[in-house]
């Protein structure tokens, strides 16, 4: 084993030298810094890939963009928001207010914040960001959303910005202009991008000094293979003494990479934050380097619970999924006891609902306590599967699988994608064990075959709900509905009218606001009665994180906010970190 993994990283290092002698000259350009200052994350690209396609573009808003290489620690936000602790963060804005009724909003911009040409960064820039996605849809990303909601921004003056929306929207600041996880829009600096066409402006001219944001690093390399950035004395944060400087001199991020290289780059040093790795692999990097370690320390669950529980979805406008009972009939035919003991070898938990258990959202889980009786979502009941099936004229054929009363076998293809693939086998044994002709497959295409339909069942995540339950909810408003062959995300194509009347109540209270509770309520039991998405494991982000040259990564001691590299909070790391050595 030692001889194998020793093998492993004199290969990787020799790929790694191999790719600096092939950079040359534009390398050469670039200054020198420690490793002991230097942060190198790995996983900002596709995992196909394992190189970036778009290092060459630095506009944030661009469709299409898979990789996150480097614009979460260039671009900031008005608010950051860390879920851990239920807490947001003021930051190039220091207040928001709405009027009563949610339709207009007005920000305070933090005096003195700067681009880093020089330029004062205002509520003009805020006012452009907003108004440009909006008259930019459907083109850009966010513009659609920013469309339906935006009326009209404009700069009060230099430092309050007012957003008229189109209607009454409690949740617009926390779910465009905050950054948690993947969300939040970043603004842009009216100066540079008012004379440009944003569907094709790059934004990426070093010798113009561009792209220029407000963050405290500056791009100085970007090539397929790596993009770099190095450290802003003169940011606005540090000058006017909002925040410290980081000790980080340089920011190197490097695309993703299988698990097997990954794990010998972390075990050789090579890098200090990676992606989530599989159960498994975690524990072999942990074993093998006693300086790696996670948001859990070196103890189960080894990371910690992320937004994005995983359930089995549905088309449910296609048969015999359709069918609410036929729904609840797969469901009682999965163990998730199997699904945590052998997909998760014992590292996760069981979910009743589609959102996570976080601080803000175990009351919510927690007043729906009288409708679990009822219906039990992590109920394991093979005999009620098979009292549904056969009422629904169902029986079985001489392999044991259910057939239809036109003996057409009942069959579940499962399609999933690599991050999942643990989950699934436990799950297609359940399901074969109870009757189900059941088998996965990760194809390529998995995203655009969920997102048409043509994949009738699916196990997923589900990116949504932080702070109250109705950003899930609304994953299965009947407006996602979409004939089968036409792209639709969330792909679920189940409706229900009563549920709908419901979430437009949701929509018109804050998130805080009592009312929400009944409204959830009687929300929930429509959900559950009809069972659209059947829910299975919470999902844990097993990121391992380097001691070996920086120390003040946010843990379960100090969960200051999460240790993801790719999300948009990375900031908040950065400005932690201190040397090791």
């Amino acid at each position: 084993m030692q001889k194998k993994w020793f093998n492993v990283i004199v290969l990787g290092l020799a790929v790694a030298a191999l790719q600096l002698l092939l950079a040359g000259d534009t390398l050469a350009k670039v200054k020198k810094v420690p490793r002991n200052r230097t942060f190198i994350s790995v996983g900002g690209g596709g995992e196909a890939l394992q190189q970036f396609t778009d290092h060459e573009s630095m506009n944030p808003y661009f469709l299409g963009h898979i990789s996150a290489h480097g614009a979460q620690v260039i671009f900031e936000p008005l608010f950051f928001y860390n879920y851990l602790q239920d807490e947001e963060i003021p930051w190039l804005a220091e207040s928001y207010q709405y009027n009563k009724d949610f339709t207009e909003l007005t920000i305070k911009i933090r005096p003195n914040a700067a681009w880093s040409d020089g330029q004062p960064f205002t509520a003009r820039d805020v006012a452009f960001t907003l108004n440009m996605l909006r008259d930019n849809a459907p083109e850009l990303r966010y513009a659609t959303e920013i469309n339906k909601w935006v009326n009209k921004a404009e700069a009060v003056d230099a430092l309050t910005a007012k957003v008229y929306l189109t209607s009454t929207n409690p949740r617009f600041f926390f779910n465009y202009l905050t950054s948690h996880q993947d969300i939040g829009l970043w603004i842009l600096p009216e100066h540079i991008w008012k004379d440009q066409d944003p569907k094709s402006f790059s934004n990426y001219d070093m010798a113009k000094g561009w792209p220029v944001v407000t963050g405290p690093y500056q791009l100085t390399l970007s090539t397929k293979d790596q993009t770099i950035f190095d450290l802003r004395p003169d940011w606005w944060a540090a000058q006017t003494g909002f925040q410290p400087l980081p000790q980080v001199e340089r920011l190197i991020f490097l695309p993703a990479f299988d698990e097997t290289k990954h794990a010998q780059m972390l075990i050789s040093n090579e890098v200090d934050v990676g992606l989530t790795m599989s159960a498994e692999g975690i524990k072999r990097v942990l074993k093998q380097n006693p300086k790696v370690s996670t948001f859990s320390h070196d103890k189960p669950p080894y990371g910690y619970l992320d937004w994005w529980p995983t359930g089995l979805g549905f088309n449910c406008s296609e048969p015999p999924f359709d069918d609410p009972e036929i729904r609840w009939a797969i469901s009682y035919a999965i163990n998730r006891n199997d699904v945590v003991t052998y997909g998760l070898q014992g590292l996760g938990t069981a979910t009743r609902v589609t959102f996570p258990e976080f601080p803000s959202l175990i009351p919510y889980i927690e007043s729906i306590s009288d409708l679990f009786k009822t219906y039990d979502t992590n109920a394991y009941d093979p005999q009620k599967t098979e009292e549904i099936m056969k009422r629904k004229g169902y029986r079985k054929d001489s392999k044991g699988f259910w057939e239809g009363p036109d003996h057409k076998p009942f069959k579940i293809v499962i399609t999933t994608f690599p991050v999942l693939q643990n989950v699934c086998p436990p799950v297609v044994e359940n399901l074969r064990q109870a009757g189900f002709d059941a088998s996965y497959h990760m194809p390529a295409d998995f995203y655009s075959r969920i997102s048409q339909g043509i994949a009738k069942t699916f196990i997923f995540g589900h990116a949504a709900s932080v702070r109250d339950p109705y950003r899930t909810l609304d994953l299965y408003h009947s407006r996602f509905v979409a004939p089968t062959g036409t792209p639709t995300f969330p792909a679920y194509r189940w409706s229900n009218p009563a549920f709908d009347s419901i979430l437009a109540e949701m929509n018109l209270i804050a998130h805080n606001d009592p009312k929400m509770f009944p409204l959830f309520h009687k929300a929930m039991e429509i959900w559950l009665k009809e069972l659209p998405d059947i829910p299975l494991v919470s999902f844990y982000h097993r990121n391992p994180i380097n001691y070996t040259y920086w120390e003040g990564w946010p843990n379960v001691d100090n969960p200051y906010i999460n240790d993801a590299n790719w999300h948009k909070t990375v900031l908040l790391i950065l400005l932690r970190l201190k040397p090791t050595q």
